[in-house]
């Protein structure tokens, strides 16, 4: 019987680092409530991580890196510790961690539409207290080094 031997390539993510520029992309937003929602996230995440804000792909403002390797499948690659999309249906906050461990954080954030995996949609950012939000990222990034040794 004769042996067949497959390549198996791992497709690289579509969602890369870019040196496209975070402010311009948050200025080209046509939204005006979106764009000013997000030059205020652009300052929290400034704030609150101590990074640099670097675009992933073409709507995702990232702040920090971290190296991960997937426990399920062969995929590993970079991403960012936490970071923002000012989506059109929403703000899109990702927080690497997931929620789990911010239930009681969330429940005093205010109005939000939903959370799920790592990400967390807000309708506009007057919605929420910006103190409990800022908590929240800086948890979820103090758990990220943590777990990644960043």
């Amino acid at each position: 019987m004769k042996a067949i031997w497959y390549d198996c390539v791992m497709a690289e993510l579509k969602t890369q680092k870019n040196k496209a520029s975070a402010v311009a992309f948050i200025g080209s937003v046509t939204d005006e409530r979106r764009r000013a929602d997000g030059k205020k996230l652009l300052k929290i995440f400034k704030e609150v991580t101590g990074e640099k804000a670097v675009m992933w792909g073409s709507s995702i403002v990232g702040f920090g890196l971290y190296h991960y390797k997937s426990e399920r499948s062969s995929q590993e690659g970079d991403w960012p510790l936490t970071g923002f999309s000012p989506r059109k249906q929403s703000l899109t906050i990702y927080l690497m961690p997931g929620f789990q461990n911010y239930s009681a954080l969330l429940k005093k954030l205010g109005k939000f539409k939903k959370s799920g995996g790592s990400c967390l949609y807000i309708q506009k950012l007057e919605d929420v207290d910006e103190k409990v939000l800022k908590e929240i990222i800086r948890r979820s990034v103090a758990d990220m080094r943590k777990k990644y040794k960043v």
